[in-house]
């Protein structure tokens, strides 16, 4: 695996935590996410909030890049969560959060944004160049360890990345979750790709023409 810092992404990376250049602290636990820095400008109403959600917002964070790359400006993922719970996007039971549910999330996105969305399952992952000829992006179900591939995952799926290529033999895309240097513009072989894909996710069709 491999990220491209000397090539700018046309599509602007957003890190489901507000720290970006902290994420590998938080990953190892050196950082709490109360005391994340940055936390304000997640959008959410005290560093309480944000701590709760945080580790949940990575479909979030996707669809934040998707609006900055449509040129809709920056959108804070947890205000994005916010407008989210009443298409049931996620369900919170107490101190339980469970999302982001597929569904809901294009109900959401298609009632708050306009946006023409897809949910697929079933998936192969040599499905996915095809797919990526008739979508602009596609959030992906995998594991999250897809941050370090030389891991073998216990099992597919519980966290979102954003693809924005797919070709026969790698997949490039930015993950919220991501070590630093390695949070945008990833490239991954398809076969190892696979390893981490739960064969399910969201496509994000491209936006109609004026």
């Amino acid at each position: 695996m491999h990220a491209t810092p000397d090539r700018q992404s046309a599509v602007p990376y957003c890190c489901q935590w507000a720290s970006a250049h902290l994420a590998s602290k938080i990953i190892h636990g050196e950082l709490t996410l109360a005391d994340d820095p940055a936390w304000r400008e997640s959008g959410a109403h005290d560093v309480e909030e944000y701590a709760h959600w945080a580790n949940h917002v990575c479909g979030m964070a996707c669809l934040s890049m998707v609006l900055a790359a449509r040129g809709a400006g920056r959108h804070p993922i947890l205000e994005l969560a916010r407008r989210s719970l009443p298409y049931g996007a996620y369900t919170v039971d107490g101190d339980r959060i469970k999302g982001m549910i597929h569904a809901p999330f294009v109900r959401y996105v298609a009632e708050a944004f306009g946006m023409d969305a897809r949910v697929h399952v079933g998936l192969q992952a040599a499905e996915l160049p095809a797919l990526m000829e008739q979508a602009e992006f596609f959030m992906a179900s995998v594991h999250p360890w897809i941050r370090w591939p030389d891991r073998e995952p216990p099992r597919k799926g519980g966290h979102l990345v954003l693809l924005t290529r797919a070709a026969p033999d790698a997949v490039r895309f930015h993950n919220p979750s991501g070590e630093p240097g390695a949070q945008a513009d990833v490239e991954l072989p398809l076969a190892a790709f696979d390893r981490y894909f739960a064969g399910r996710g969201v496509a994000i069709l491209p936006a109609a023409s004026a």
